[in-house]
């Protein structure tokens, strides 16, 4: 063998341990890529779209909210990607009146987002569109209009007045402040009197007496909050299937069980008007909603 063969073999064995050193670095940077991804999703935060208007003005669809995994404990329900768990929470803590939660709709478990209104031992009723919030009335004032710029992703009811400039939907706007000082923006159509519910088909939903239910969601009676449960609220009030109405699927979520807490919204990470086409990279930036990203809840 000559000596130029043996310094090729020698060059073939010393580059082999360096790649297999390569892709076993590689390989190492992947699993500790995945596990604090899982970490982050299952601990910390996640990712949630709002794909509905009921939370206007505050949050509007198209969305992308991170929300907070610690404040209210963990169980099956935060954790991610289906990951089995405790039935019972874990370091559970109690939301606070006014907190922006993510849950699971009691009866098809997919992500709701709404807003804390009444807590265990508390007495909820609504009365001509005002909250009664054990015998009180929470403050309720107006706050001149919300106009959302009209897009694909934000569309005119017909309770909407249009902008003087044409380019936006125009709603009433109120603040309400809770016992506690917090304050926060909601819409209000009016009276909308009678709604019948309706199920996830269409169909009309009937008591055992075969009756149509109907609900005024201006005025409902009084309910007490049981021991473990919360009363939520979408803050657009007039087009929110929440606590006033019962559970169905797709539908309203009745008084819901604090094990179904999922994270505590927290800010909005990005946000779109729908106008984007994937063929199209710079219609991602044209779309955006520069002026909601990073706004807290």
């Amino acid at each position: 063998m000559t000596e130029q063969a043996l310094d090729t073999n020698a060059v073939d064995t010393a580059e082999k341990p360096e790649q297999e050193e390569s892709w076993g670095s590689f390989l190492w940077f992947c699993i500790k890529l995945v596990l604090a991804v899982l970490l982050f999703r299952t601990f910390l935060f996640s990712f949630f779209t709002i794909p509905s208007e009921s939370m206007l003005p505050g949050l509007r669809t198209g969305d992308y909210l991170i929300a907070a995994k610690w404040p209210y404990g963990y169980n099956e329900n935060s954790l991610p990607f289906g990951i089995p768990g405790p039935k019972d929470r874990l370091f559970a803590s109690e939301p606070k009146r006014g907190d922006v939660v993510v849950f699971k709709h009691p009866v098809d478990g997919t992500d709701y987002v709404k807003r804390v209104i009444g807590l265990p031992g508390d007495t909820v009723a609504m009365r001509n569109g005002v909250v009664i919030l054990n015998g009180e009335p929470i403050r309720k004032e107006a706050a001149g209009y919300a106009d959302l710029t009209l897009s694909p992703n934000t569309k005119c009811r017909r309770e909407a007045e249009i902008s003087p400039d044409g380019t936006a939907c125009r709603y009433r706007r109120f603040r309400e402040t809770l016992p506690s000082g917090k304050t926060f923006s909601t819409l209000d159509f009016g009276p909308v009197g009678m709604r019948a519910l309706t199920d996830k088909d269409g169909k009309l939903v009937r008591d055992s007496s075969g009756n149509v239910i109907s609900i005024d969601p201006d005025n409902t009676s009084a309910v007490i909050v049981p021991e473990g449960k919360l009363f939520v609220m979408g803050d657009n009030r007039d087009n929110s299937m929440d606590g006033r109405f019962p559970a169905l699927p797709e539908g309203g979520v009745g008084i819901i069980d604090q094990k179904l807490l999922v994270a505590r919204a927290s800010v909005v990470l990005w946000s779109t008007d729908g106008s984007a086409e994937w063929l199209l990279p710079w219609t991602w930036f044209t779309a955006a909603r520069w002026d909601r990203i990073g706004s807290s809840l």
